[in-house]
């Protein structure tokens, strides 16, 4: 019987480890996911508020320069790149490379300052924040498996992706607005999903206590939430937001 209470105390105070280290990993996750998002919007707002800045990624008759179109493609290119190399560098490595890409995904969507007025800009960002907190936290809290769900939604961005692409070309706004209702509708989806697959990965990891694979992993969940959160912010854009 003593061995029993013995073993029995000790499972508790493991989980209770767990419990804390969870809390202590998606504090991580969410902090290194705002910073990155900050910076975004401020490397945007540096570009698109200052003419002589723009003009570097976007010529005075409206068209991309050369280096408009590598910065427009660069964000894609580096998320392939950083799933890539992500097992070949450092905790810190993989930290520095996130705020990189953030910084070059601002580069992205510094048109917005120039295309929106602020006022809409705010408050798009207010709205997908409280949207995000809330999914986020469904995400987390619920006790249904989502994980059915994420081939669905990968196919959905593939989908959003290739339709954006083309219409990129053809400029149609019956495409443009279909293409925003889904978008909306799948990061949605995808950041209940990716919230809790950051639960479940750190709980299957953690008896392990590899502190290198949990510094790396938060980087990495910190980058999925932050892609939802920024698509989610963008199409919601498209949707709500008052032109300049």
């Amino acid at each position: 019987m003593a061995d029993f209470r013995t073993m029995h105390a000790a499972t508790g105070a493991r989980t209770a480890a767990i419990d804390e280290g969870l809390r202590a990993h998606m504090n991580k996750v969410y902090a290194t996911m705002s910073v990155g998002t900050l910076l975004t919007f401020i490397v945007a707002w540096a570009f698109g508020s200052s003419a002589e800045l723009f003009s570097i990624l976007r010529n005075p008759q409206g068209g991309m320069t050369i280096l408009g179109w590598i910065v427009m493609f660069a964000p894609l290119i580096m998320v392939f790149a950083f799933g890539a190399a992500i097992n070949r560098l450092s905790a810190a490595g993989a930290q520095l490379f996130f705020y990189a890409f953030a910084s070059v995904m601002g580069l992205s969507m510094s048109w917005i300052f120039v295309a929106f007025t602020g006022t809409s800009i705010a408050q798009v960002f207010l709205v997908t924040s409280i949207a995000f907190a809330g999914l986020s936290l469904v995400g987390y809290t619920t006790k249904k498996d989502l994980s059915a769900m994420g081939s669905f939604l990968i196919m959905g961005v593939i989908g959003l992706l290739v339709a954006s692409v083309i219409n990129i070309f053809l400029q149609s706004p019956a495409i443009a607005y279909a293409v925003s209702i889904l978008g909306v509708l799948i990061f949605a989806g995808l950041t209940a999903y990716d919230t809790q697959k950051i639960k479940n990965d750190y709980i299957q990891h953690a008896y392990a206590m590899d502190q290198e694979w949990l510094a790396k992993s938060a980087i990495m969940g910190a980058l999925n939430l932050y892609l939802d959160f920024i698509n989610m912010f963008m199409f919601l854009l498209q949707l709500l937001g008052n032109r300049e």
